[in-house]
């Protein structure tokens, strides 16, 4: 949900019916210390941002070695189907 847009907390917890709202916060806190969701107060509201940033470092650390070799497999694969 974050990914398309920041949320306030209450947008949260509405959205997961299934968890009460003390659980819904939990969650946060454990992003948050994985800065993975940065907060931010704008008087009683809490705003909740996504933190893409070490997505894209682990994306480009470890990921993207393997997603090339995977691209070269898929298009070796086409070329042998085709042929």
């Amino acid at each position: 949900m974050l990914k398309d847009a920041p949320r306030t907390t209450g947008m949260l917890c509405e959205a997961f019916t299934d968890m009460d709202r003390c659980t819904v916060m939990q969650h946060l806190k454990v992003l948050e210390e994985a800065d993975l969701v940065i907060a931010k107060r704008d008087g009683r509201e809490r705003w909740n941002h996504l933190n893409s940033l070490p997505i894209k470092q682990i994306h480009d650390r470890w990921i993207s070695a393997y997603a090339g070799h995977a691209l070269s497999i898929l298009d070796q694969l086409k070329n042998d189907l085709e042929g």
